[in-house]
């Protein structure tokens, strides 16, 4: 088995809100973050797929075809957006890390044929990522 990784980075903007709670309990929950205006981050994004050696190619997966399904299920998707207002995913879920991490993986993960998705690890900023790695 060869695991691969390709890596990516989009910007974003997002606040924590939660609707089942008061304003005081958002505030004292999320801080800062609760700003309905939003804040950003440059977001590192790691996709790691697995698979056998084609002996033909020799290649687990063609990293042209990697490249343009990140590119089109989740940068196009993602990058420069208010994940709040402008991802259906975050329409009713609160786009923290883990989150953002998660529907990555739901995208990602029926698009890929060759290789199957290992792991997806977002980076929020140098001191913090989580790595999500669904179903295993």
């Amino acid at each position: 088995m060869v695991y691969l990784t390709r890596k990516a980075e989009f910007a974003a903007s997002h606040y924590y809100h939660n609707p089942e709670l008061s304003q005081e309990e958002n505030q004292r929950l999320f801080g800062k973050c609760n700003n309905p205006n939003g804040h950003g981050h440059n977001y590192v994004l790691e996709v790691t797929v697995k698979g056998e050696v084609d002996p033909r190619s020799g290649f687990v997966v063609d990293l042209k075809q990697l490249k343009e399904t990140m590119n089109r299920e989740v940068l196009d998707a993602m990058d420069h957006r208010f994940l709040n207002k402008e991802v259906p995913e975050f329409a009713k879920k609160i786009p923290t890390t883990e989150n953002v991490a998660i529907a990555i993986w739901q995208r990602l993960a029926p698009k890929l044929t060759t290789a199957r998705l290992h792991r997806v690890r977002v980076y929020e900023n140098p001191d913090l990522f989580v790595d999500f790695y669904g179903d295993e």
